[in-house]
């Protein structure tokens, strides 16, 4: 592999590099800010669950719809439209809590309104980055692009640290809501050609039964996400639920920026290994590398000293880096291009579709039983996921090599059927 980063030759590549470092930027300090924000207004767990839960339970509605979106207009508008949305909705929920007016009714509606728009970015976001390089570039394209927004979060999530320390977490969510703004002028700056597609189904429910039918076809794309459904669910619940929750009570909540921000400086430290190791089976690299997630939440447990959190986090960093370019690439190897972003909608949808309900169930269930038993209980559902992963032979057996259907599908389909008109 060479040295010089060619897909940062491809100005597609830079400007959506730009958008989405600049959104992760503010947008890094929002779960901070947010989850201060509701516990210095309820000092509620719970509250603090049903916030979070609506955001992704609104994520979880739309993200069909947005995948179906995203693979009939420029991905690019797409995303600048929900950059719009999203700075009008945390610019909102600012000004409120710099205001002293807001109310756990006002976080749940607007939080809603932020996981709605999200449900629209995220699988055009992802099935945008093949359009701006070519294949052969891909993986390095992904850890360029993962390494960009992880450094964005290291620097998003210090400063959110210090900045909602010292004035408070309104003005963290100030700035993400510029962040949004900025970053949808980016988004318009992609140019890229359309992705071209042979037919156009005649409705959304046949637009969706296209995509089903793709995820479904590959057993390691819903055997890994339905684990997923599990692994994060437990990470979502455990961590950032529990984990504003203990730091009040125990480390201080300065500390716990500095976790999160360990945890992205070992994704940064993991997108640099991802571009040095060649792996023909990367997926299952990356499949082998979550268990070690599972490291925080039991560290939280056992021994909560900030210099043992802070070396874990970063640790758990490493493993999610290694996973998450791995799938990245597979997918956009091994999916047509005309229908990857409503494979990635219900990638997204599996994955997410268990995050509300833990949201909203480790708050009570954590008092019932105790903070230690809901912990180690996460622990336990995200090692038996993992192990559910491993045990399947799809996914320890799929190469990281293109498959000759996902390159360019709808033009060869196009000229099979001028080849039978003529």
């Amino acid at each position: 592999m060479g040295e010089s980063p060619a897909p940062m030759a491809h100005p597609a590549f830079r400007w959506l590099l730009a958008a989405r470092v600049t959104t992760v930027a503010g947008n890094a300090m929002a779960p901070i800010a947010l989850a201060f924000a509701v516990l210095d207004l309820t000092s509620s767990v719970t509250s603090l669950g049903v916030v979070v839960a609506a955001r992704s339970l609104t994520n979880v509605v739309f993200l069909l719809w947005g995948g179906v979106v995203a693979d009939r207009l420029p991905r690019q508008f797409v995303l600048a439209g929900s950059c719009a949305v999203s700075f009008a909705s945390q610019a909102t929920i600012a000004v409120l809590v710099l205001t002293g007016t807001a109310s756990v009714t006002w976080f749940v509606v607007l939080a809603a309104v932020n996981g709605m728009s999200s449900a629209f970015s995220l699988p055009a976001s992802s099935s945008l980055v093949p359009q701006t390089v070519p294949a052969e570039v891909r993986l390095r394209a992904n850890a360029l692009l993962r390494l960009g927004v992880h450094s964005a979060t290291i620097g998003g999530a210090s400063l959110g640290g210090l900045l909602i320390a010292f004035t408070g977490p309104g003005w963290g969510l100030a700035v993400d809501a510029l962040s949004f703004a900025l970053a949808g002028v980016f988004f318009t700056l992609v140019r890229v050609p359309a992705a071209v597609r042979a037919e156009r189904e005649p409705s959304v429910l046949s637009e969706l039964k296209v995509g089903w039918t793709e995820f479904v076809s590959r057993q390691w794309v819903w055997v890994v996400v339905l684990a997923f459904t599990f692994v994060n669910a437990a990470l979502v619940g455990g961590v950032m639920v529990l984990g504003p929750a203990l730091a009040d009570s125990t480390f201080g909540r300065g500390t716990w920026g500095l976790v999160l921000a360990a945890q992205t400086a070992g994704m940064v430290a993991g997108s640099f290994l991802v571009m040095r190791i060649e792996v023909r089976r990367r997926l299952l690299f990356g499949v082998s590398c979550v268990p070690v997630m599972a490291g925080l939440p039991l560290v939280m447990v056992l021994h909560p000293e900030p210099w043992l959190l802070v070396v874990t986090s970063f640790v758990c960093g490493l493993g999610i880096e290694q996973f998450g370019v791995a799938w990245e690439t597979t997918l956009q190897h091994h999916v047509p291009q005309d229908r990857l972003a409503r494979v990635y909608s219900y990638d997204m949808l599996g994955s997410f579709v268990a995050i509300p309900l833990a949201q909203l169930a480790i708050g009570p269930v954590s008092h019932a039983f105790g903070t230690t038993a809901a912990l180690l209980g996460c622990v336990a559902v995200h090692l038996v996921a993992c192990a559910g992963m491993l045990a399947s032979r799809s996914v320890r057996t799929v190469v990281n090599e293109p498959a000759a259907q996902a390159v360019r599908p709808a033009v060869q389909r196009g000229r099979r059927r001028a080849r039978t008109r003529s």
